[in-house]
């Protein structure tokens, strides 16, 4: 049985469509859709329900997935137990500010796994490095551009708050509200001009820098803030997240890198990108929004 196939048809079952699975294995997807024809028709049986929006793993895809696994890791080991050990290929990525630990996590997990023997070190966006997770707007000339999330903001209220009541809260509604302010954020540079605009100002009661502790001053009922709708933050019920009326704040995060030559050790980093930018979308059409 080809191994190749085995493998695809891994990338497939996981990523859910055979242009997942292409791009995971860099590869053209008319290579996917023949290794997985080619290991149904060895099998005599059907893995895969072929449809619009992707593919759904059949009953004999479901038991064919953990043995593929056990068959793949398998053959991993034997490599990695004859193969000449060699250098990691050390990769400096800078990361701005409130990422999302969550998120992040997922992200460079997946980069370490899918990487070929890869060294990372995490670095500020200012420092010397091979790519920077940042917003769009902090792109530098020279470089290219990756998006991975589109990120909305909300204003978090301390549960209970009386403005939690409403759906949507207007700009007026934060005149002399008490107000967790972060700093550096461009989404609470963006609020900072509305309010000038419209001749309000909030009381601010502290300045920080991350969002977690934001947020745990928001629960304890020390002031509203400005905060990203990640789902780990809707989620929570110590703190009510609003939207602004009238006033969409956002911002696109994503890989910035050489534009003229790309390190080869990134190739995976950006495919990541592309999957969850890709993901990002599909979400955001099917609930409607950010």
């Amino acid at each position: 049985m080809d191994v190749r196939s085995l493998r695809y048809f891994i990338a497939a079952y996981e990523g859910g469509s055979i242009s997942a699975a292409a791009r995971r294995c860099h590869v053209a997807q008319p290579s996917i859709s023949a290794a997985l024809l080619q290991l149904e028709e060895r099998l005599a049986t059907t893995l895969f329900e072929r449809h619009r929006r992707g593919i759904t793993p059949t009953e004999e895809g479901h038991r064919l997935y953990p043995l593929a696994r056990q068959v793949s890791a398998d053959l991993d080991a034997i490599e990695q137990r004859f193969r000449t050990p060699t250098p990691p290929t050390p990769v400096r990525l800078g990361l701005m500010r409130s990422l999302g630990a969550r998120r992040m996590t997922t992200l460079l997990k997946e980069y370490l796994g899918r990487g070929d023997n890869l060294a990372l070190t995490l670095v500020n966006p200012e420092e010397r490095c091979d790519a920077r997770i940042i917003n769009q707007r902090d792109v530098a000339p020279g470089e290219a551009f990756q998006p991975i999330w589109h990120d909305s903001y909300r204003v978090a209220l301390p549960g209970g708050h009386p403005l939690a009541r409403q759906k949507t809260l207007a700009l007026e509604d934060l005149d002399d509200q008490p107000f967790i302010w972060r700093h550096p954020c461009a989404a609470m540079e963006q609020l900072a001009e509305a309010l000038a605009v419209a001749g309000l100002r909030c009381q601010v009661r502290a300045r920080l820098r991350t969002i977690e502790y934001t947020l745990g001053l928001v629960a304890a009922g020390v002031g509203a803030s400005l905060v990203p709708a990640w789902p780990e933050i809707r989620a929570r019920r110590d703190v009510a997240c609003r939207p602004l009326a009238g006033l969409a704040i956002e911002q696109v995060i994503g890989i910035a890198y050489p534009a003229r030559q790309a390190p080869a050790a990134l190739a995976a980093l950006l495919a990541l990108g592309r999957e969850a930018w890709e993901s990002d979308g599909r979400e955001a059409r099917h609930t409607g929004s950010c």
